[in-house]
């Protein structure tokens, strides 16, 4: 077996992998940077916090109604292209934004109809870019590289919005103009890209092709079960929304506090992403992958009984961590059990799931804790958790004695492991 070191070697080898990763982080940090400065110009013009939730509808409406043509498309056409062209108009988008703060005659609806641009061109781009990994790197490699590619997101989300904070002293322009050059180097490094894609014979766009992706999902039994558990433990665990209440009522910090909660799940889920870009996960995936989710619940719960910081944070880290190891197994499941020609819908549905259990996630842990208290409504998140774990056990078979990520022989529509 090789050893750690070989195999981080291996996966530096892959020149249109690294070249691909490059591209993402220069994007994904220059959209932290661009949402933190939307957020603070739109306040300082209106200073209501309305107009701060109309951000996030610019952004969650576009994902959600454009994910299965995204999808779609994705199957249909060079992902390759379709990702620049994406980029391309975000880099346009966040352009605008940059020039009209520096002259002075940017509006609040001026922002939100760039945002909602940017938002339509991501929608597009997801599942394309989500698509072109798996034909990047070998099989083996893939849950690495995706590992690899996690640990980009994850330090954009925490030094993205840092680096935008400290640029917005010298304005909202400089914000928009550093993250249209990241934009340009992203866009400059995905048009280069070796990526050898020859999209099927083109199907017109009708229902049966836009849910495509749907019917296969719940004819595999694996992807069903992997996509199905991702979407009730997101549900479930919503406990990074009650932080505020946490920091305040119940460990009794401050705002400095409440910092530190929120920065510790995403800490503890990149420095899982470096360690799993260094290590195959080769046997075991499906007990790991229930494990990691079941840790999660437990994470939740150690987190809802905390009454020190310390605990809490260390229970939050343990959170992102555990949440890390699921999602890179879950991600690469899906990836492999899924046909070239379908990855683009497959992967639209997957973000439709992601996006709306995330914000109803939320929703459900903020309206639970309004009826029964914060601790209470983070303690039913976490059982909850471990027993939608005990019934994807039962439920899917198939998962539960998954030992490789690479495909196992399965039944599909109507045998065993379904529900």
């Amino acid at each position: 077996m090789p050893s750690p070191t070989t195999e981080a070697v291996s996966l530096l080898r892959h020149r249109a992998f690294l070249q691909f990763w490059f591209a993402k982080n220069a994007s994904s940090f220059g959209f932290q940077m661009m949402s933190v400065a939307v957020g603070w110009q739109i306040y300082e013009l209106t200073h209501r916090a309305f107009d701060l939730g109309l951000i996030g509808l610019a952004q969650f409406v576009p994902s959600v109604l454009l994910a299965l043509p995204a999808g779609h498309i994705a199957d249909q056409f060079d992902r390759r292209r379709i990702v620049t062209v994406c980029q391309a108009v975000e880099w346009i988008a966040i352009a605008l934004l940059a020039g009209f703060s520096l002259a002075g005659h940017l509006t609040e609806t001026g922002i939100l109809a760039l945002v909602f641009v940017v938002s339509v061109a991501k929608a597009f781009e997801f599942p394309a870019l989500q698509s072109m990994l798996p034909a990047l790197v070998p099989a083996h490699v893939l849950p690495r590289a995706m590992a690899a590619n996690a640990s980009a997101g994850q330090a954009a989300m925490i030094a993205g919005p840092a680096l935008g904070g400290l640029l917005y002293v010298a304005g909202a322009a400089t914000v928009y103009g550093v993250s249209a050059l990241l934009y340009l180097v992203a866009l400059a490094l995905m048009s280069r890209l070796a990526y050898d894609h020859l999209p099927p014979r083109r199907e017109p766009a009708t229902l049966k092709t836009l849910f495509a992706g749907v019917h296969f999902i719940r004819r595999r039994p694996a992807v069903f079960g992997v996509i199905s558990l991702d979407l009730f433990a997101v549900l479930l665990g919503g406990a990074t929304a009650l932080l505020p209440i946490f920091a305040k009522d119940i460990l009794h910090t401050g705002p400095w506090g409440l910092g530190i909660l929120r920065a510790a799940p995403a800490v503890g889920a990149l420095l899982m992403s470096v360690w799993l870009a260094r290590h195959s996960l080769e046997r075991r995936v499906g007990p790991i992958m229930f494990g990691s989710v079941a840790g999660f619940g437990v994470a939740t719960l150690v987190f809802a009984l905390s009454t020190t910081l310390w605990l809490s944070v260390v229970a939050l880290f343990a959170l992102g961590a555990f949440d890390m190891v699921s999602m890179v197994i879950r991600g690469a499941l899906v990836q492999l059990e899924t046909p070239d020609d379908m990855r683009g819908r497959v992967s639209a549905v997957n973000a439709i799931f992601v996006n709306t259990s995330n914000q109803l996630g939320e929703f459900e842990s903020g309206l639970l804790a309004a009826a029964v208290g914060a601790v209470n409504a983070t303690l039913v998140g976490g059982i909850g958790t471990l027993v939608v774990v005990g019934l994807w056990i039962w439920w899917f078979p198939c998962l539960r004695r998954r030992q490789g990520l690479v495909s196992d022989p399965e039944p599909v529509e109507g045998a065993s492991g379904t529900i």
